[in-house]
């Protein structure tokens, strides 16, 4: 499972002129979903995305999580994350999971999400999203599970 985060200070995600997910201060997270992931990555993956400490302490340093300073997190299905894009000029999805298990882990991983974080807001798979945020920063990670 793969995610590309993004602090944010607001983000939101619309299909078909409608809001389907919206947070303030946060993680934007587009999420891949590779074959082979199941529950062991989903668990990983939801242990990063809320105690990664990408948020600034009174310091100043990236040393508080997202579940410390209880922001909002979106989570954006995104396959073509998983692409191979080593040769070419087109990338190939062979390396993404098919259709029905990304949707599967990533609807798992919003279910979990949302039992251990009090905002978690979602894009839609599989549907034509526009997605929009503010980065705070910017501060954006590649994570991996």
């Amino acid at each position: 499972m793969i995610a590309l985060i993004q602090r944010v200070a607001h983000a939101r995600v619309d299909v078909d002129q409608r809001c389907t997910g919206a947070i303030e201060r946060g993680v934007l997270a587009l999420i891949g979903v590779q074959p082979g992931d199941g529950e062991p990555q989903r668990r990983r993956m939801l242990e990063l995305l809320l105690g990664y400490r990408i948020f600034e302490d009174e310091g100043g340093r990236m040393n508080r999580s997202l579940s410390d300073i209880q922001g909002g997190l979106l989570l954006v299905p995104q396959f073509t994350l998983a692409a191979d894009t080593r040769s070419g000029l087109r990338p190939s999805f062979s390396t993404a999971a098919p259709p029905t298990l990304g949707r599967e882990q990533f609807n798992l991983l919003l279910q979990e999400a949302k039992t251990r974080h009090s905002t978690v807001e979602s894009g839609e798979f599989g549907a034509h999203m526009r997605v929009a945020l503010l980065n705070d920063g910017p501060v954006t990670f590649w994570l991996q599970s």
